[in-house]
């Protein structure tokens, strides 16, 4: 019974995977401790803001996407010539070769993240001509009449410009409630016969 309990205590004793702090450690080595957390944090901090730009998100997906394309094609050629040389009654001496239809589904994976990445930037960018083109231009201020900005309007342009956009919008706000009449059924009262 003794041969068992020795394994016993041979993992406790092994160090736990991952970063180590030893007692041993000089004044020099703690600055280093911490810089290497404060770098960990940074790319965790790029890492995000990674995931929230579809441009830079789709750069980075590039690269992964060539390596999953030769690793596609490399495990193709071997399945291929494993396959001809069963074909022609010859042995393999492959062994095991990787399975073609997951490499494929991690191409495609891949694809359609970039496809989702292009779909978002596209987005954001359609978001940002139209907010540029119906948002309204800077009303000069009476202030400071010396600084004329390029893109300001004069202020009855901004007027006329706000009360068709108004407009539009009370033409929006009858038409939904239009249609949610006839959805539901409610025929609106109209105003004298």
């Amino acid at each position: 019974m003794a041969a068992p309990q020795q394994p016993q205590q041979a993992p406790a004793q092994a160090p736990a995977p991952g970063p180590q702090l030893t007692l041993q450690a000089g004044p020099g080595q703690q600055p280093q401790l911490q810089t290497q957390a404060a770098a960990q944090a940074q790319a965790q901090a790029a890492a995000q803001a990674q995931d929230f730009d579809p441009v830079q998100r789709y750069k980075m997906l590039i690269p992964q996407l060539k390596e999953s394309l030769q690793n596609l094609m490399k495990i193709a050629a071997q399945n291929l010539i494993q396959n001809t040389n069963i074909d022609n009654g010859q042995k393999s001496n492959d062994g095991l070769v990787q399975r073609f239809d997951k490499s494929l589904e991690e191409f495609y994976a891949l694809c359609d993240q970039l496809e989702l990445c292009l779909r978002l930037a596209y987005e954001c960018l359609s978001q940002s001509f139209d907010s540029t083109k119906h948002s309204p231009n800077l009303v000069p201020t009476a202030t400071k009449p010396d600084a004329v900005q390029t893109e300001s309007l004069p202020y009855t342009q901004y007027l006329s410009m706000i009360k068709s956009q108004i407009s539009c919008a009370k033409d929006i706000h009858n038409a939904l409630l239009e249609c949610s009449n006839k959805i539901t059924g409610k025929i609106p009262a109209q105003g004298g016969p």
